[in-house]
């Protein structure tokens, strides 16, 4: 069976995020969505690049998920949400293809 990329996972977990927390009204529930996608990726970030590499894209996840707030401001919630898990998983990407 074909693993789902990571950087699928780690854009799907941001967005997801923020669409759970607007519709349902409730952040908690967002967030939690936020935090299994972001655990899910980092074990595939591990499994292929090693702690080093799974450390630095969670840090970079959650600064993600922290800068798409005041980005947020300047360019709207969605835009700012998919500008970020765009980045992300443009990130997720380049690193853990230059670990193959």
């Amino acid at each position: 069976m074909p693993r789902i990329p990571s950087s699928a996972i780690a854009a799907t977990g941001l967005v997801g995020g923020y669409a759970v927390a607007r519709w349902t009204g409730k952040r908690p529930l967002g967030g939690v969505v936020l935090a299994v996608a972001g655990g899910v990726a980092a074990r595939e970030w591990r499994r292929v690049g090693g702690a080093k590499v799974a450390v630095g894209l969670s840090a970079a996840y959650v600064a993600a998920f922290g800068g798409s707030h005041p980005l947020a401001k300047k360019v709207g919630a969605w835009p700012a949400v998919f500008s970020v898990a765009g980045g992300m998983a443009a990130a997720s990407w380049a690193v853990t293809h230059a670990q193959r």
